[in-house]
C-alpha cells in the first residue's frame, strides 16, 4: 500500500514540476522609445544609430539617426537609451510541439497526438500548455513566437501560431488555425518490402512500425492505400461543404467542417514529406485539389526545386543539425540545404526539427546554414519574416515595420553567435521577464559558492 501510494504521489508532482511559475507579462501601459540603436528591421535593412516606438501593442514610427520620433503629447513615454545595442524582431519557430509536451516518458504530459488517423478537428491550441517551463527558456534566446504541431496519423489535426507568453490559451493565440496537418505517406523500400514477404512477413504500413500487417504478396500497396484516405477526406470534405452551402440546414460535421479553411485556400495544407518521390506526389496532389501546399521537412527539396518553384511551394527545413540520410552524401549535405534551396530560388524557412526543450537553439540552426552557403542576412529572415509569412502571420510578425506587433528583443550583438545575450524582449508590446528554470537555478548554484567563499 505504501509502495503504491508513493507512485501515485510521484505522477501527480509530474505536472507540478513542470509548471513555469513565473507572472506573465503586463499590458504595455505607455509609449516605449528605442533609441540609438542599431535597428535590423529585416525587410528593409539595418538602421545605426536609429531609432523605434510603440504603443499599445504595435510599432509606430522607425527612424534614422537623424530623426526625432513624434510622440503623443497627452502620455508621457518612456526612453530607453540602446547604447548602440542591437534591436531584433522576435524569432519565428515554424514547426515546433512547444506546450504540447512535457516529460515524453509520461503520457499524460503529452498532448501532440490525437486518437485515429484521421482527426483534422483537432486544433493544437487546445492542448497547449501555457505555463510549460521550456516557454521560458525558448524566448530567453529570442524566440518569440511559435507555430505548433500536431502530430501522429494521416490528418493528425491543424496547426496554431502562439505567442511565448499569456496566462492562458487564448492569450496565446496569434493565429488559432494556420492550417491542417498531413503526414503524407512515403513510398515503402521495395526491397525491404520483398525481404519481409520473402520472410512470411508483409510489411506494415509507413511511420508505424507497430500497425497491422497491411498486405501479402499481390495485395495493394497499404502506401497507395493510405493516401487515397487523405485524397477521400478532402473528397467528402468538398461534397459536405458544397452541401452546406445549398443547403444551410446540412448538420455539421466538425472533421469536414475543419477542412474547410483548406479547401477555400484561406489556409495551407502542411504536408509532411522528406523523400523525393514523397514530396513530389504531395505537391502534385495538392495542386490537383486546388490546395495550397507547404512541404515539412523537404531533405530531398532540391532535387524537386523545379516543381516546388513552379507552383510556388514553401519548404520549412527541419533543421540543420542532423547528419546525412545516404551514406554517399556528402557530411554537410544537411548544413548546405538552406543556401542550395536559396540559391534555386526556392522559397523556405528554417526550423528546429528537434525536441520541443531545443527550440531555444533555433538561431544556431540559421548560423550553420550561414556558416555552409547562406547568406548572413537571408539566414535572419529564415527565423523571422521568412518564417512569419510561410506560417501565415507575416503581416503582424517577423520585422520591424510600422503597424507590425511591437514582438523584438534587444541584444548585445547578433543572435545568431552563441556569445551574444538577450537583455530585454518585447511580446505585442508587452515587457518579458527573461528569467527561467536555468536562470534561476544558476542563480542558486552561484549563491553557494558565494556562501563557501568560492
Amino acid at each position: 500500500m505504501n509502495r503504491s501510494l508513493a507512485v501515485w504521489a510521484t505522477l501527480l508532482a509530474v505536472p507540478a514540476l513542470a509548471q513555469d511559475l513565473l507572472p506573465k507579462a503586463a499590458p504595455q501601459t505607455q509609449p516605449i522609445v528605442l533609441q540609438n540603436g542599431t535597428i535590423h528591421t529585416v525587410a528593409n535593412g539595418t538602421i545605426l544609430g536609429g531609432s523605434l516606438w510603440f504603443d499599445r501593442g504595435r510599432i509606430v514610427e522607425v527612424l534614422p539617426a537623424d530623426r526625432e520620433p513624434t510622440l503623443p503629447a497627452d502620455r508621457p513615454a518612456r526612453v530607453i537609451d540602446l547604447q548602440g545595442r542591437h534591436v531584433y524582431p522576435g524569432l519565428v519557430s515554424a514547426c515546433s510541439n512547444l506546450g504540447l509536451q512535457e516529460i515524453g516518458m509520461v503520457k499524460q504530459t503529452v498532448d501532440t497526438d490525437e486518437l485515429g488517423e484521421l482527426s483534422p478537428e483537432a486544433l493544437a491550441i487546445v492542448a497547449v500548455n501555457p505555463d510549460t517551463t521550456a516557454i521560458p527558456v525558448a524566448r530567453r534566446n529570442g524566440v518569440l513566437t511559435a507555430c505548433v504541431f500536431p502530430s501522429g496519423g494521416l490528418l493528425p489535426g491543424r496547426s496554431s501560431v502562439i505567442a511565448l507568453d499569456g496566462w492562458t490559451n487564448e492569450d496565446l493565440a496569434v493565429l488559432r488555425d494556420a492550417g491542417v496537418v498531413v503526414g503524407w505517406p512515403a513510398q515503402q523500400d521495395e526491397l525491404g518490402a520483398r525481404g519481409r514477404r520473402q520472410r512470411g512477413r508483409p510489411p506494415a504500413p509507413p511511420g508505424n512500425p507497430g500497425a497491422p500487417a497491411a498486405g501479402a504478396e499481390g495485395d495493394e500497396d497499404p502506401t497507395h492505400r493510405q493516401r487515397q484516405r487523405i485524397d477521400q477526406a478532402f473528397v467528402d470534405a468538398r461534397a459536405w461543404l458544397d452541401q452546406a452551402a445549398a443547403e444551410p440546414s446540412t448538420s455539421i460535421d466538425l472533421r469536414w467542417q475543419a477542412l474547410a479553411p483548406a479547401l477555400r485556400r484561406e489556409a495551407p495544407v502542411f504536408l509532411l514529406a522528406d523523400e523525393r518521390e514523397q514530396i513530389e506526389s504531395a505537391v502534385l496532389w495538392a495542386v490537383r485539389r486546388g490546395l495550397r501546399a507547404v512541404i515539412v521537412g523537404g531533405r530531398d527539396a532540391l532535387a524537386c526545386a523545379a516543381l516546388l518553384r513552379q507552383h510556388d511551394v514553401p519548404v520549412i527545413v527541419m533543421g540543420t543539425h542532423k547528419l546525412p540520410h545516404r551514406d554517399d552524401a556528402g557530411y554537410a549535405e544537411p548544413f548546405e540545404l538552406p543556401g542550395v534551396l536559396a540559391r534555386a530560388d526556392v522559397r523556405f524557412c528554417i526550423a528546429t526539427g528537434d525536441n520541443f526543450s531545443n527550440e531555444r537553439n533555433l538561431p544556431y540552426h540559421a548560423a550553420t546554414a550561414a556558416a555552409f552557403g547562406l547568406d548572413p542576412q537571408r539566414a535572419l529572415r529564415a527565423i523571422t519574416l521568412d518564417a512569419a509569412t510561410i506560417v501565415g502571420v507575416g503581416a503582424r510578425l517577423g520585422s520591424l515595420e510600422v503597424g507590425k506587433d511591437a514582438t523584438l528583443f534587444i541584444a548585445d550583438g547578433d543572435p545568431l553567435e552563441l556569445p551574444t545575450r538577450i537583455e530585454a524582449a518585447f511580446l505585442g508590446g508587452r515587457e518579458l521577464d527573461l528569467r527561467s528554470k536555468q536562470t534561476e537555478l544558476a542563480a542558486k548554484y552561484r549563491a553557494r559558492h558565494g556562501q563557501t567563499g568560492r
